[in-house]
């Protein structure tokens, strides 16, 4: 089994606030003290963080719960309850939370530290010391607390990269990363060796360097879940520039664009909206006279014939990733709703039974002040 995991789905519950205190007053020398209840504390949050030291979502795929504690009582003499601990989700850098059941987009983690709450912990009831009034002394009932909240989020991973290359099985993507960064994806001469995404860092001039991204090749009818379909399509969502590879040998260069393109769309539209560049790979097997002709029937899109043996063409890509990337206009990052109907990966969890433990909630235990009363945050 691959330790890159790039899709689970967790049961997150929130902590509900701690209950406040009817305590009554009450000292040797003074026989009525009126009302000292301490307000409950506050439930716990769920919170995703975002962590650089990650790099899959593995650590989650077998603890998929995540239980905030719930807010304490309050006490005498107007003693607060303690608050909740908070359940702090560690993710990489790139996640992407989503609600299971509508799809709706959350949040997007994308920063070392980051931090976003997924669901909030419970309110702490008031104590009965708030509601003492000059015809109500000694009122003998308090605020309940805020019970919990509870939600099923579905995270999902896109890597952190620059530039997406996007191909047929064997167009020579991995041998491309390996070229021209320190990367070593493994390379054989048949199709899907590549089965999970790998990252290289390219260097350019002055010491400057962009990420390049690996995602493993696309077939025509991928949409339709052929080969390995349309999973790993997610990690260029976030790309500033996708790099379209196909081969010199190819029947129908432009046809097999026009598929990749095609694809994409049908995964996401607006992935189109993203700048394209073609490169032509394994191109040392054409004479200068091929090439001239090839030219003609190309897609009106900047393009660059390389070759990964040779060396032929990669500092003029270099360039022109290099120079497109730097465009503000290229910094597109599109997140479009999850579709939970046709979502295929792990879907399940382990479905338990959770105590909410909730209180009935009687009009009739409290008094007029308790309905007039605003809850303070």
């Amino acid at each position: 089994m691959s330790n890159f995991v790039d899709y689970v789905k967790i049961y997150c519950r929130s902590g509900k606030g701690g209950k406040g205190s009817t305590h009554l007053h009450r000292e040797k020398t003074i026989p009525k003290g009126g009302p000292d209840g301490g307000d409950g504390g506050r439930g716990g949050h769920v919170i995703l963080r975002g962590n650089k030291n990650y790099w899959t979502l593995i650590h989650l795929k077998y603890a998929r719960h995540a239980i905030a504690e719930h807010g304490g009582d309050g006490g005498r003499s107007r003693s607060f309850g303690a608050d909740g601990k908070d359940f702090i989700i560690e993710v990489p850098c790139g996640t992407v939370a989503y609600d299971a059941e509508t799809g709706e987009f959350i949040a997007d983690v994308s920063e070392d530290r980051q931090e976003v709450i997924l669901v909030k912990g419970g309110r702490g009831g008031r104590g009965n010391w708030h509601f003492r009034s000059s015809t109500n002394q000694t009122p003998r009932y308090a605020q309940p607390g805020e019970p919990i909240e509870e939600r099923a989020v579905i995270l999902e991973l896109k890597v952190l990269a620059d530039v997406g290359l996007v191909g047929f099985p064997n167009a020579g993507k991995s041998t491309l990363l390996s070229v021209v960064s320190a990367a070593k994806p493994e390379i054989a001469d048949y199709p899907f060796t590549t089965l999970v995404p790998n990252l290289g860092i390219v260097p350019y001039h002055n010491y400057q360097s962009f990420v390049m991204a690996d995602i493993p090749g696309i077939i025509e009818g991928a949409s339709q879940g052929k080969g390995l379909g349309l999973r790993f399509l997610r990690h260029i969502e976030r790309n500033a520039i996708l790099l379209f590879l196909v081969p010199a040998d190819a029947n129908d260069i432009h046809k097999e664009y026009k598929i990749l393109l095609g694809e994409l769309e049908q995964h996401n539209p607006e992935l189109l909206d993203k700048q394209r560049i073609l490169a032509i790979s394994k191109s040392d097997m054409l004479d200068e006279e091929l090439i001239a002709e090839m030219k003609k029937d190309l897609p009106n899109i900047p393009y660059v014939f390389i070759s990964s043996v040779t060396g032929l063409g990669i500092s003029e890509l270099k360039d022109l990733l290099w120079a497109e990337i730097n465009k503000d206009t290229n910094r597109i990052i599109t997140h479009k709703p999850l579709d939970v109907k046709t979502s295929h990966e792990d879907d399940e969890f382990d479905e338990e039974e959770f105590d909410s433990e909730e209180e009935e909630f009687n009009e009739e235990d409290f008094g007029e002040e308790y309905f007039e009363e605003e809850w303070e945050d």
